[in-house]
């Protein structure tokens, strides 16, 4: 349950830094936060090494 409470926030991190990135959001922060949760948790096994490499 731990792992994918991790996963999760590193899918959120991982989609404001690649898909969201250099862009202004316009809605509900609930709305924003949803579905960023839910694209970090469906695409966060792409998106998270993207955003580490582009860390770098």
């Amino acid at each position: 349950m731990i792992l994918i409470i991790i996963y999760m926030a590193l899918g959120y991190w991982a989609t404001g830094k690649t898909i969201y990135a250099n862009s202004v959001l316009i809605g509900t922060w609930t709305g924003i936060f949803m579905k960023r949760v839910i694209m970090g948790t469906l695409l966060g096994w792409v998106l998270i090494p993207v955003a580490l490499f582009k860390r770098r």
